[in-house]
């Protein structure tokens, strides 16, 4: 889905304007009740997916297959949201809960104007970075870290230890592509991190500053939260 115009992937209640709404509409439409999208990612307002994994429940009568299914949503969702796969699940199966890595991938452009064509699928940074400061950066989050100076959730009450299995930053032209692999991402997370290795690729902080902004377990201590524009769900695996 092109994340655009949506408040994020999951439903809240102050909005219906959402990626699990926009699905529950119309498989509501479909079973002739109400029927319960779980998600494999909470992307936030203004992010976008292409991998992005959903389960639900309904009657076998009513939906015998993925196919059925697919077709059905794909008539009914808007041109920004596409189900590309639908199969039958196990019944324990859990898109979130059953995940063992997600992928995100991040655009950032260097030069001065974005690419027409790219314009909502990039940041729009508009200066050069330097790619080798980045990835030495990177390389001391590599691993199995309590990420809390990379979460925007002060409250959070759940273990901020995660696994990060790779940072992979590479270069298009004038546009950066940074792909995380992780066992699993805190709020803002990515974007955090994204937002730190820019600095880092400014020379505004060298390697060893986001190793003990990592170690400090302390937000204010990282980077700024890249925009949400430049994100998007790759890969889910199980």
């Amino acid at each position: 889905y092109d994340g655009s115009r949506y408040d994020g992937c999951q439903k809240q209640g102050n909005t219906e304007n959402t990626i699990q709404g926009k699905l529950e509409a119309v498989l509501l439409k479909m079973a002739g009740e109400e029927v319960e999208v779980h998600g494999s990612g909470r992307t936030d307002a203004g992010v976008h997916a292409k991998g992005q994994v959903a389960n639900f429940h309904v009657d076998a009568k009513i939906c015998p297959d993925g196919e059925t299914a697919k077709e059905y949503l794909n008539r009914y969702l808007p041109e920004d949201i596409r189900v590309l796969e639908a199969d039958l699940a196990p019944e324990r199966f859990h898109s979130r809960l059953s995940a063992s890595s997600k992928t995100y991938g991040y655009y950032v452009e260097t030069g001065d104007k974005k690419n027409v064509f790219e314009r909502k699928y990039v940041y729009g940074f508009g200066k050069k970075l330097d790619l080798e400061a980045m990835r030495r950066a990177a390389g001391f989050l590599i691993g199995e870290h309590d990420f809390t100076a990379f979460c925007s959730n002060r409250h959070m009450k759940k273990s901020a230890v995660r696994t990060l299995k790779s940072i992979e930053i590479d270069r298009q032209g004038d546009e950066l592509r940074i792909l995380l692999t992780g066992n699993g991402f805190l709020y803002n997370m990515v974007r955090i991190i994204v937002g730190t290795l820019i600095e880092a690729g400014r020379g505004e902080r060298d390697a060893e500053n986001v190793a003990a902004a990592l170690q400090s377990r302390d937000r204010k201590n990282a980077g700024f939260t890249a925009p949400a524009q430049g994100l998007c769900l790759w890969d889910v695996r199980y």
